[in-house]
């Protein structure tokens, strides 16, 4: 599904960008210029971000315990 309809960034790339080491806005930011034109996206994708950063905190929790 499109995240970003003015830059046609969908929410697999953004899951893909955190999977490989994005852990903030400024990082999507610069890698899919999300949030730079009309903004609607920012609350979708800042939702994404939180969702996979706490996937991946979990991942960890069970790795380590």
């Amino acid at each position: 599904m499109y995240v970003c309809l003015c830059n046609a960034v969908s929410d697999k790339a953004i899951k893909k960008s955190i999977a490989e080491g994005a852990t903030t806005m400024r990082e999507l930011y610069a890698e899919h210029c999300v949030g730079n034109q009309c903004g609607k996206c920012c609350k979708d994708v800042k939702g994404i971000l939180n969702e996979e950063l706490l996937k991946l905190a979990d991942e960890l929790l069970v790795k380590v315990a």
